[in-house]
C-alpha cells in the first residue's frame, strides 16, 4: 500500500505545472547513487553555480536525443572521468525552486573503471551513510536523503 501511494504521489508530482513561469521548462536530470566498499560518492557544486558549494549526486542534464541512462553515463564521464554501468532506476521527483523546476531520476550506478576525478565539480567524497548528514543537499534531494539513510540494502560491502 505504502508503495501504491508513492508511486501515485511521484506521478502528481511529475505531472503538476510549474507555478513560477507556466512558459518556464522543467529540467530533466539523471543522477548516479555510486556505492563502492560501503560508501556513496557525492560531489560538490561550484560556488557560483545554482545551489553553489551544495552536495549533490552525480549528474547533470539530459540531452534531448537521449535517454536518461545515456545521460548520466555522458555525464559520469565528463564530471568525474569514470565508467559505470547504470542500473535500477531508486527514485524519480519533481521540485520546484523558485527560479526552475527539475525532474530527476535517480539510477543505481555500478562503478566499473577510473577512480573519479572533480573533472567538471568543485569537490567529491565517498561518504558513509552516517556522514550524509555532515553535508549539505539542494532541497530536491531530501527526501533520497531519507530514503537512502533508512535502507541498508544499498550500504553493503
Amino acid at each position: 500500500m505504502h508503495d501504491l501511494f508513492r508511486a501515485k504521489t511521484r506521478s502528481i508530482q511529475h505531472q503538476r505545472s510549474t507555478p513560477h513561469n507556466e512558459n518556464c521548462c522543467v529540467i530533466e536530470v539523471a543522477a548516479g547513487l555510486v556505492f563502492r566498499d560501503g560508501k556513496l560518492l557525492i560531489t560538490q557544486r561550484f560556488p557560483g553555480a545554482h545551489c553553489g558549494g551544495l552536495w549533490e549526486f552525480p549528474g547533470g542534464k539530459r540531452e534531448p536525443s537521449e535517454s536518461f541512462e545515456e545521460c548520466l553515463r555522458r555525464e559520469l564521464r565528463e564530471e568525474l572521468g569514470i565508467e559505470v554501468c547504470v542500473g535500477e532506476l531508486v527514485e524519480s521527483l519533481r521540485h520546484d525552486y523558485p527560479e526552475k523546476s527539475v525532474f530527476l531520476k535517480f539510477f543505481l550506478g555500478q562503478w566499473l573503471q577510473n577512480e573519479p576525478r572533480p573533472l567538471h565539480c568543485h569537490d567529491l567524497a565517498w561518504v558513509t551513510r552516517d556522514e550524509l548528514s555532515n553535508y549539505s543537499f539542494p532541497a530536491a534531494d531530501a527526501r533520497l536523503l531519507d530514503k537512502l539513510r533508512a535502507a541498508d540494502r544499498f550500504w553493503s560491502k
